[in-house]
């Protein structure tokens, strides 16, 4: 796996881009502004990141992060991301995304909508418990003793190593 795609550039998005990065691969950001929205933080990148639209993002990435506000998940390109491991970043706040009753009611949770919505892709949550300073701050080597723990929850084993293998 070499490149990243990232649907949505934000604080958690630009976060992981810059990690990413810095890690060897490379990266295609898009956000919901546009690809020229983007230049400061490609410029600020280097040469391994480019800005892209959204489907850009989805085509290119051999995996891809999905780091937008829930009530933009239907946005997400589904097509592109057929067979794709897709990191969800997403918290549900309804005072931002508005009231999604069937997360409400606890009858389902925002990875199941977004799955839902990407019916052939493995998705797996990560980054969702952890602020976006700390992300930064906070990476360390695998096996550092003072490496920060991070959550995932998915259902397919495989995508979930993939998932790990990224983190580490």
């Amino acid at each position: 796996m070499t490149t990243v795609g990232l649907i949505g550039s934000g604080n958690i998005g630009g976060t992981v881009a810059r990690l990413a990065v810095d890690a060897g691969y490379d990266v295609v950001l898009s956000n919901s502004r546009g690809p020229e929205t983007l230049t400061d933080l490609v410029e600020a990148l280097g040469g391994h990141a480019s800005a892209g639209t959204a489907q850009d993002a989805a085509q290119v990435g051999d995996l891809v992060v999905v780091s937008v506000p829930l009530k933009a998940y239907r946005a997400v390109p589904v097509e592109p991301l057929a067979g794709k491991v897709v990191i969800d970043t997403n918290n549900y706040y309804p005072q931002r995304d508005g009231a999604f009753p069937e997360l409400d009611s606890g009858e389902i949770t925002s990875s199941e909508l977004l799955q839902r919505h990407l019916p052939q892709s493995r998705v797996v949550k990560v980054f969702n418990n952890i602020y976006f300073k700390g992300l930064a701050a906070l990476s360390r080597p695998s096996g550092a003793a003072d490496r920060s723990a991070l959550a995932i929850a998915g259902d397919d084993a495989d995508a979930k190593a993939e998932v790990t293998a990224f983190l580490d």
